[in-house]
C-alpha cells in the first residue's frame, strides 16, 4: 500500500459517491513535492531511450498527462508529457525535443493508461505516437460514482485527502526552459493518479458501477479521431448577432484570414484577432480601413498592414455574388431544436417530455449526471423518430445504433419504451 492509500484508508477523508462524510473531515494534506523529487526534463533521444527502458521494466498501469499551450499557440499539440509507473517512477518528456514518442507508446502497448479527462489529452498524445489500447479515466469514474466535483484537485482531495497546487494549469507550456514551479506542478499531476484510480475502482465496485465504467473506458479507447468540424467559422463567439448572409460571408472571410495568419505564426487565433472584432466588422461592413479602425478591436494600435489585410477580407466578402454567400445556418443532421417540437409535432414533444422526466429521475436515483446515463441527443433522436413498433427490442436496437453502451441501454430502454407508447 502506498503512502496515499494509507492516508485514504486511515483518515476517513474519502468521500463515498460524492456525498459528504458524516463527520467533519480533517483538512487535506498539502502535497508540495513529488516523492522522488522533480524528474529531469527528457528532451534528447538518449534520455528518451532511458525512459522507454524504465517504463518497459515497470509494472502495473501507467499514469499519463499532457500539457498544452491553449490560448497561446495554434492548435492543441502537447508541450509536455508526464508519466508515472510503479518501478519506473515519474518522467517529464518534452515533445519539442522528442517529437516522436511512438517507441514509448509501443512499450506501453497492452498496459492500462490512467488519464484524467482522457478525451482532452488523447488527440495531442495520438499526434506524437502515443495511443492507449485500454484506459481508466479518473474524471469519468468520478462522474459515474456521483462526485459533485470531478476536477483532479477536487478528486484527489475528496478521495485521497491531499491537496494539489493548481496555479499553473493555464500557463504557456510552450515556454522554454520551463520554470521549476511549473515542472513541480506537472509532476504532481501524475503523482497520485494511480492511487486515485485504485480508490475509484473500489468505489465503483461498491456501487455496482464498475462494469459500466469499464464499458465507457473501452468506448473512449476504441473511438476513432474526431472528424474536422464543418464550417468552423460558424462557431465564432457572438455569431447569433449576425443575421444577413453578406455579414456571414464577412465572418467567414475574416475567420479564414485569421486562421491562416495564426497557423503561420503559431499563435492562438484569438491573439491575432478577437472574435468580438470579427463580429463588429461583419455587422458594420466597413467601406475602408478608416472605417474599420473606428470599430472595437481594430484600434490605432493595429498596424497598417494588418488593417489592410482585414479590410481586404471584408472586401472579398462584399464582392461575392449572392450564389456564393453562406446559407443562414447549417443543415441539421438530426431533429429540430426541442423548442420547435410543440408546433412541428406535438406528439413528439410529449414523448420527449416524458422521456426527459424519466431519465432525470433515474439519473438522480443512480447518483450520476444525466448526460452520462444517456446523451440528450440520443434521447431526442429516439423521441423524434421512434421505431414504428416501440418494443424493448426495437428501442434497444435504436439506442445501440446511436452509440449507446450496453449498460446504458439496459438502464434506459425500459423508460423510453414507456415514453414512446404513452397514450395520446
Amino acid at each position: 500500500m502506498t503512502d496515499a492509500q494509507e492516508t485514504a484508508a486511515d483518515s476517513s477523508l474519502r468521500t463515498t459517491g460524492g456525498a459528504p462524510p458524516d463527520d467533519v473531515a480533517p483538512a487535506p494534506i498539502p502535497l508540495l513535492e513529488p516523492r522522488e523529487g522533480i524528474p529531469p526534463v527528457v528532451a534528447s533521444d538518449d534520455a528518451l531511450a532511458g525512459v522507454i527502458a524504465a517504463f518497459a521494466a515497470g509494472s502495473g498501469p501507467v499514469a499519463v498527462d499532457a500539457e498544452r499551450a491553449s490560448g497561446y499557440r495554434y492548435g492543441q499539440r502537447a508541450y509536455l508529457v508526464q508519466l508515472r509507473r510503479d518501478g519506473a517512477g515519474s518522467a517529464l518528456v518534452d515533445p519539442v525535443g522528442c517529437p516522436d514518442l511512438s517507441g514509448l507508446g509501443e512499450v506501453l502497448h497492452g498496459t492500462e493508461w490512467i488519464l484524467h479527462a482522457a478525451t482532452q489529452d488523447l488527440p495531442c498524445l495520438r499526434e506524437i505516437g502515443m495511443t492507449p489500447t485500454g484506459l481508466f479515466d479518473t474524471e469519468l469514474a468520478g462522474r459515474l460514482a456521483g462526485f459533485p466535483r470531478v476536477g483532479l484537485g477536487a478528486m484527489v482531495e475528496n478521495v485521497l485527502g491531499y491537496s494539489l497546487e493548481k496555479g499553473h494549469s493555464a500557463v504557456d507550456w510552450s515556454t522554454r526552459p520551463l520554470p521549476e514551479p511549473w515542472l513541480r506542478y506537472a509532476a504532481l499531476d501524475v503523482e497520485l493518479l494511480i492511487d486515485l484510480r485504485n480508490a475509484l475502482e473500489d468505489e465503483l465496485d461498491r456501487q455496482g458501477k464498475l462494469e459500466w465504467a469499464q464499458e465507457e473506458f473501452a468506448a473512449i479507447a476504441s473511438a476513432p479521431p474526431a472528424p474536422p468540424r464543418q464550417d468552423p467559422w460558424r462557431r465564432t463567439s457572438g455569431m447569433h448577432k449576425v443575421r444577413r448572409r453578406r455579414q456571414m460571408a464577412v465572418v467567414r472571410e475574416l475567420w479564414t484570414a485569421r486562421d491562416q495568419v495564426a497557423r503561420r505564426r503559431d499563435v492562438s487565433p484569438g491573439k491575432v484577432l478577437g472574435d468580438a472584432a470579427i463580429i463588429e466588422a461583419a455587422l458594420a461592413l466597413p467601406p475602408n480601413t478608416q472605417a474599420l479602425t473606428a470599430l472595437p478591436g481594430f484600434g490605432p494600435r493595429m498596424g497598417r498592414r494588418q488593417l489592410e489585410q482585414w479590410q481586404a477580407a471584408v472586401d472579398r466578402a462584399k464582392a461575392l455574388p449572392d450564389t456564393e454567400l453562406p446559407q443562414p445556418g447549417q443543415a441539421l443532421a438530426g431533429p429540430p431544436p426541442p423548442r420547435a417540437w410543440a408546433d412541428k409535432d406535438p406528439a413528439a414533444a410529449a414523448r420527449l417530455s416524458a422521456a426527459r422526466a424519466a431519465v432525470s429521475a433515474l439519473a438522480e436515483r443512480l447518483h450520476l449526471p444525466q448526460e452520462n446515463l444517456i446523451t440528450p441527443d440520443t434521447v431526442r433522436r429516439v423521441c423524434w423518430e421512434p421505431p414504428k413498433n416501440p418494443t424493448p427490442e426495437t428501442v434497444e436496437s435504436a439506442l445501440a445504433g446511436y452509440g449507446a453502451r450496453h449498460w446504458q441501454i439496459e438502464q434506459v430502454a425500459p423508460l423510453l419504451v414507456r415514453a414512446l407508447t404513452q397514450p395520446g
